[in-house]
């Protein structure tokens, strides 16, 4: 009877050993495949005395006040960043739309406009008087004195070609639309309040302060005229 008990707690010692064994083996390989049992390098040789400690705080002035410039420039970075979107956004919606973009200059066939003729046609929403003089008008507004005018110019300050005048057909007293080839000197006359232009475009009698104003405009070749 001793000699059975004696047995089965040799074979329990045994059991209890070899499954000890399996454990170890087993917690060994975990190990090894989560790579705990590398060496993690120690870099601290290379780092600064104010960085070893994670748990330091910034006790001296210098160094706050280097944070706190750090935080100011940063904060200043991001604002002028914000403040370049909101200009550009604001510039592009006061830009010129596509359809005022496509009035910004207006070519015009002079073989269609009849000499002694006076055109008009719509650019950028105003109307524009585009004129056919005459050699006798041509000669007429060259020979006035400019001691005479009101808004004193030469006839040759106003054309680029004698025999073409191109004007804004806008009163410079208030705006209204003058009619062409009328009034006392021929050229425009705005009836609403009664002023007179000459064929140059020039005041000549009225309220109207100034002469009516000549655009911008170009003679690419003989036959075309680009305005704008």
């Amino acid at each position: 009877m001793m000699k059975a008990v004696s047995c089965v707690r040799a074979s329990s010692q045994a059991l209890s050993a070899g499954l000890r064994a399996s454990g170890i083996a087993v917690n060994t390989i975990a190990t090894r495949q989560a790579h705990t049992d590398l060496q993690v390098p120690d870099f601290s040789p290379y780092r600064r005395d104010s960085v070893k400690d994670s748990r330091r705080r910034n006790e001296s002035a210098e160094e706050r006040k280097a944070f706190s410039y750090m935080l100011v420039g940063a904060g200043a970075v991001g604002g002028a960043y914000a403040a370049k979107g909101l200009i550009n956004t604001f510039i592009g919606s006061m830009s010129a739309t596509a359809d005022v973009l496509a009035m910004a200059k207006i070519e015009i066939k002079l073989a269609d406009i009849a000499e002694g003729k006076s055109v008009t046609f719509k650019w950028r929403g105003k109307p524009l008087f585009i004129r056919h003089r005459t050699p006798a008008e041509i000669d007429t507004e060259r020979n006035v004195p400019t001691s005479t005018l009101r808004d004193p110019e030469t006839d040759d300050q106003r054309v680029i070609k004698p025999e073409w005048l191109v004007v804004i057909g806008v009163c410079t007293h208030l705006g209204c639309v003058p009619i062409a080839n009328a009034g006392d000197f021929g050229g425009y006359y705005c009836p609403c309040h009664g002023s007179h232009y000459d064929s140059s475009g020039r005041i000549r009698k009225g309220p109207a302060p100034l002469n009516l104003e000549v655009p911008t405009h170009e003679f690419p070749d003989e036959g075309t005229l680009v305005v704008g």
